[in-house]
């Protein structure tokens, strides 16, 4: 079983969006004129043997990328591939408050992402501290960002070491942050390593561009730590697994990777 712990089914204003020129740039493609139908995103799946994928929306500042009524449309189409995880609007914590318990008791979300890079902030900004009350009263995990960004937005908010504050105020919220950390994978390793209730996602990443400390951890007394992710749709799930077999995981740890751990982490049970 393979469970893709991070991708989205974009809409077009998603994908034209200015913020994503810089990747653009490094994938050479130009942005669509179309709307993607999800029938494609269940294809692009099906190539990669991807059993499930969580799919999010998208809340930047002033403006909603792929909001959570249309993810629970997308979801509502392939109801046994796609889960959503929901986002909200920081700037309006009662108003995020009530759309976490929406998402989740609604529109049977799995957890919430919010990205500190499009809201200049780090993870420890006062604004994030209702979300991460919701989320924990509600069972769900917090998703996030760790890293650069590949949009040309400051990475410094992205530096794993503030989760290491957020674990510490709220110990019974499960955090995973994706895109492997990197440049402060080792970062990432340690808090994920301290705190029962950290992870790490390798989204945006090849497997062949994972660092090796990385790797390592998979290996080790990380292996219920790491999460198998895309990014999709700037890499296909296909593109992700190549060269998976040179990370020499063993079927234990492979297993958790590519599906056991996402399932802990979510909840999650699978009826294809």
């Amino acid at each position: 079983m393979i469970i893709d712990a991070w991708a989205q089914h974009p809409t077009l204003r998603h994908l034209q969006d200015p913020i994503f020129d810089s990747l653009r740039r490094w994938t050479k493609t130009p942005a669509p004129s179309s709307e993607l139908p999800v029938s494609a995103t269940v294809a692009m799946m099906d190539a990669a043997q991807v059993d499930l994928s969580l799919i999010s929306a998208w809340e930047a500042p002033g403006k909603t990328m792929i909001s959570n009524d249309e993810v629970a449309q997308f979801v509502h189409q392939a109801p046994n591939r796609l889960l959503g995880i929901g986002s909200v609007d920081i700037s309006r914590p009662m108003a995020a408050v009530r759309e976490i318990r929406r998402c989740v008791n609604e529109l049977g979300f799995k957890g919430i992402r919010v990205l500190p890079w499009l809201w200049g902030v780090p993870p420890t900004d006062r604004r994030f501290y209702p979300v991460y009350t919701a989320c924990a009263e509600m069972g769900v995990p917090f998703c996030t960002q760790i890293g650069h960004t590949g949009p040309l937005m400051p990475s410094e908010v992205g530096r794993p070491i503030y989760l290491d504050q957020v674990a510490l105020d709220f110990p019974e919220l499960k955090i995973v942050g994706g895109h492997i950390g990197y440049p402060w994978t080792e970062e990432a390793i340690a808090i994920a390593t301290k705190h029962e209730n950290v992870f790490i996602d390798t989204s945006a990443y090849t497997a062949n561009r994972y660092p090796s400390a990385l790797v390592e951890f998979m290996r080790g007394h990380g292996r219920s730590k790491v999460l198998f992710g895309t990014n999709y749709p700037m890499i296909p799930a296909e593109k992700a697994l190549e060269d998976l077999d040179q990370l020499a995981l063993d079927d234990e740890s492979l297993a958790l990777f590519l599906a056991g751990n996402a399932q802990r982490v979510f909840e999650l049970t699978w009826n294809g």
